[in-house]
């Protein structure tokens, strides 16, 4: 027999019955929820974490060059470690992203936070360059799920209407992680604290840091969407019946959804196995999406991991270098908080394009900059067209698969662009090594032209839709 409750409307009167343990149900009563405490705080919590990710993710190439020199690396060297990390992201994107959906996004954000906490730690003690590439992979293998894992934990809880500003709101604090890492080996580097060097004590901040934030996920909510779907109905229920308690007046107001925001429908076959991603009514999302994260990094990772490199090529010291880079990625969290009044306003996929094109206009400035200050201009404007870019990316990619499978699926086309992310080093250093900035960046640029085109033309409408809207056949 199964129970119903009625939910009044705040002020109005009683809304209709409905199943307590019903996906479809779990699923419209958070969408048509408003923002309450309990949102903010998951958001909160999940941008920390995201963070100590954009910490990671520029640690290797914000010190690439004190590496070199300290390790007297030679060129196959120092592309394995700007690539060794990124590799273990690509394995870490693809068997947490399981563990998610198989256990719950709680229990995947717990592991995956000890993982890297505890070898990055190992990293500060390296005494070779094996000992560094061997850290820094097993480090990504922890750190890899963390963005995915996040865009879909968000996506399940928050409601359709406020999806993409408050996600944009979490990558705004994460991507102060990007400017920290640039201004901490500013400070770092250069001094021996405790007669240790400087760029090791960057892999303790990082270790410790995400430590801390392991304590806190401990107290995260797990999805109530992924409870539903795995038939823990009754947890599911109390979890959404808490957040409308905490809504003024004691219950969520019960608008009717719009016709874009319907449940999955048994019609277009909703997917419950990660193999259904090829199957007729997933499969035009499948392949936009594998080819966007495959070329995205170009991009956003091309100018974050390489930026070092682009201003020794100029001529610049190492620690000049440094600053510079420094100043640019004060970019990251400002293109971040840029996004929050837009993203729930246009259209994703337009959002992707336009933003992919600025970073063309910027990159080709930044490399044939002749003074510091116009190096400094292009590099924030950079920063701040690919953040707009990478924040809109994150919630048109955790937007895309039914919640059964959605941090797997997710996972899968997330985890090839950590894939080109470590083969970049092998692709564009040898660029710039042989024809400079400027070929270099005419490379990033065909390749950003490509993904827009692909967004663009095989892209769904996603902007305001519930995540359990019915696949397009």
């Amino acid at each position: 027999m199964v129970h119903t409750v009625t939910r009044p409307a705040a002020g109005g009167p009683a809304a209709a019955p409905v199943a307590p343990g019903a996906p479809s149900s779990i699923g419209a009563r958070l969408d048509r929820m408003p923002i309450t405490p309990t949102h903010r705080s998951v958001t909160a919590v999940i941008g920390v974490g995201l963070l100590f990710d954009t910490f990671e993710n520029n640690l290797s190439g914000t010190i690439a060059k004190v590496l070199q020199d300290d390790f007297a690396f030679g060129a196959t060297e120092l592309k394995l470690v700007l690539a060794s990390a990124f590799i273990g992201q690509f394995i870490g994107s693809l068997v947490l992203g399981k563990v998610a959906d198989r256990y719950g996004r709680r229990r995947a954000f717990l592991i995956n936070l000890a993982i890297y906490s505890g070898f990055s730690l190992l990293g500060a003690f390296s005494p070779n360059a094996v000992w560094l590439i061997a850290t820094r992979f097993l480090a990504g293998v922890g750190i890899g799920a963390e963005q995915s894992l996040s865009d879909c934990y968000l996506s399940d809880v928050l409601p359709a209407k406020k999806r993409g500003r408050f996600i944009a709101w979490a990558y705004t604090l994460a991507f102060c992680g990007v400017p920290a890492v640039g201004f901490a080996a500013l400070w770092l580097v250069p001094l021996t604290p405790l007669g240790i060097d400087g760029w090791r004590w960057l892999f303790v901040i990082g270790a410790l840091g995400s430590a801390v934030v392991w304590v806190l996920r401990r107290r995260l909510i797990e999805s109530p969407r992924w409870l539903a779907a795995v038939g823990r109905e009754e947890e599911a229920d109390a979890l959404v019946s808490r957040m409308e308690a905490e809504v003024p007046g004691g219950a969520a107001p019960a608008p009717a959804l719009d016709a874009a925001a319907g449940t999955e429908s048994a019609a277009a076959g909703p997917a419950t196995r990660l193999r259904d991603i090829f199957q007729p009514h997933l499969r035009r999302r499948t392949v936009m999406l594998w080819i966007f994260c495959s070329l995205s990094t170009v991009g956003y990772y091309g100018f974050g991991t390489l930026a070092p490199q682009i201003l020794s090529a100029k001529g610049y010291g190492i620690v000049a270098g440094i600053g510079f880079t420094a100043v640019c990625f004060l970019g990251y969290p400002v293109g971040s908080a840029l996004t929050v009044p837009i993203i729930d306003r246009f259209e994703r996929k337009k959002l992707v394009a336009a933003s992919a094109a600025s970073m063309v206009v910027a990159g080709l400035g930044f490399s044939f900059a002749g003074s510091p200050a116009l190096i400094m201009v292009f590099g924030f404007v950079y920063t701040v067209c690919s953040n707009i870019f990478s924040n809109v990316s994150h919630v048109y990619l955790a937007e895309q698969y039914p919640t059964a499978i959605r941090a797997a699926a997710s996972g899968a086309a997330y985890s090839l662009s950590k894939l080109s992310a470590a083969a970049l080093p092998f692709v564009l250093l040898p660029v710039l090594q042989s024809y400079g900035p400027g070929a270099l960046f005419a490379v990033i640029a065909a390749v950003m032209a490509a993904l827009a085109a692909t967004v663009l033309s095989l892209g769904e409408r996603t902007t305001g839709a519930s995540v359990d809207r019915a696949p397009a056949g």
